[in-house]
């Protein structure tokens, strides 16, 4: 009977040993997992707000995926109260902890946006930032956004607590999100290897010009969480000031800048515009 319940101690004291071990692997699964996801999810141009799938796809994941017997064990026990209560973390996970591990892990250039209104039970939307074109920010703004205001509208006639503070804040969600659509300055994306004419009007980036310098106006638009954050959950540890080195005569921006690589700049539409030869403000269509 001693052996036995000795061999029964160091099974469960592998099985804790393996644990610590694997519940950290385990979510950086589910952050892969969640990037990946989110990109099918924008390709189809659907988005996190009307659904919960994002937290019950992961949970399914972490239930069924993994063939390793202990590492079953340690599953079933995150999960042996009920599926719920997993659920119910993964989707804390997701809106108070993903975005910021999501930066770390890609080196503070994020491709999934986690995009917010400031508030917990408010709207919040996982982004793919690869598939983030003028059309879907439309799409977002208007539809997933719009429908969202909407309903809050009628939860306020219905009476229902928490619903006019929901309102205001994606109204105010929205609002942000039309001056990143619009693209007027302090709101515009500034790419110094470009000359005037070829700068993006409104929100047109270039995915090659990198995150760096198409998230700014997310982070810029007025906090609705953490200060410098803009509409985004975090803010990635990202800077605008001068680059190392120095640009050669031929740079669009040399007579300017002098060949300092600068990035802290921006530009009117009007002047944009202008180089452009006379296009709609923000759309890039020719005036009539």
């Amino acid at each position: 009977m001693g052996d036995f319940q000795q061999e029964r101690a160091a099974t469960k004291a592998r099985i804790r040993r393996r644990g610590i071990y694997l519940l950290p692997n385990l979510f950086t699964t589910a952050s892969l997992f969640a990037g990946f996801y989110s990109i099918v999810q924008a390709m189809n141009q659907r988005f996190k707000e009307q659904d919960a799938a994002a937290r019950d796809v992961i949970a399914e994941l972490l239930v069924v995926s993994d063939t390793d017997t202990s590492a079953r064990i340690d599953i079933e026990l995150l999960s042996s109260e009920e599926r719920s209560i997993t659920s119910v973390v993964l989707a804390q996970w997701l809106r108070d902890k993903f975005f910021a591990q999501h930066c770390a892990m890609f080196h503070q250039r994020p491709f999934i946006w986690h995009i917010w209104d400031g508030l917990k039970d408010g709207f919040s939307v996982l982004v793919n930032y690869h598939k983030l074109d003028r059309k879907n920010l439309e799409t977002l703004i208007y539809s997933y956004l719009g429908d969202w205001i909407t309903r809050q509208r009628q939860e306020v006639a219905s009476g229902i607590d928490g619903a006019q503070d929901r309102l205001a804040a994606a109204e105010q969600l929205k609002k942000r999100l039309e001056l990143i659509q619009e693209g007027e300055a302090p709101y515009d994306i500034f790419v110094r290897w470009k000359p005037l004419e070829k700068q993006p009007v409104g929100w047109d980036p270039d995915i090659n010009d990198g995150v760096r310098l198409n998230i700014r106006p997310f982070l810029s638009v007025p906090d609705v969480g953490k200060k410098g954050a803009g509409v985004l959950r975090e803010k990635p540890r990202i800077h605008w000031e001068k680059d190392r080195g120095k640009d050669v005569q031929s740079a669009p921006w040399y007579p300017l800048f002098k060949g300092d690589r600068i990035n802290d700049h921006h530009l009117t539409l009007d002047e944009k515009n202008t180089a452009r030869g006379g296009t709609r403000s923000g759309t890039g269509r020719e005036q009539p």
